[in-house]
């Protein structure tokens, strides 16, 4: 068990190294709400608990996997609200799993095109290169 599920005292720093997001990011996840505004001591500084730090690893967790903070906002606000179903979950991932496997397909097509232009260099010491016609050639007919 980590010091974050032990402890309900942590400070800003505390709370950045044990759940690896940097201090920046925490605050910024306050002013845009995603986190609510913590506690704060005497001396005006902020004072986390088990559940900020629950909260700060969902976030984290989801930023790995790609979701957008709006994304992220929406699935925190079916839990805040107790409206939090399986179904409303499932459609919120259903939707990003879909954008993720369109964002593969069109790396897929972008790695089969620099593929190909590297393909027609003869990688000579020419002044001449396919490569540098292609894309010049592509910025001006940007169908290609």
């Amino acid at each position: 068990m980590s010091a974050i599920t032990k402890s309900n005292n942590l400070s800003i720093g505390a709370l950045s190294e044990e759940s690896g997001v940097k201090i920046e990011t925490i605050r910024y996840y306050e002013r845009i709400g995603i986190m609510p505004a913590p506690a704060r001591r005497a001396s005006g500084h902020r004072i986390y608990g088990r559940e900020q730090a629950k909260r700060l690893s969902f976030i984290r967790r989801c930023r790995e996997l790609g979701f957008s903070l709006e994304e992220i906002r929406t699935l925190l606000s079916l839990v805040d609200g107790g409206e939090q179903t399986c179904m409303g979950v499932h459609a919120i991932v259903h939707t990003h799993a879909a954008s993720v496997k369109e964002k593969i397909r069109d790396l897929q097509r972008l790695a089969s095109t620099l593929d190909a232009m590297a393909a027609k260099c003869a990688q000579g010491e020419v002044p001449y290169c396919p490569v540098i016609e292609d894309l010049f050639d592509g910025a001006n007919n940007p169908s290609n």
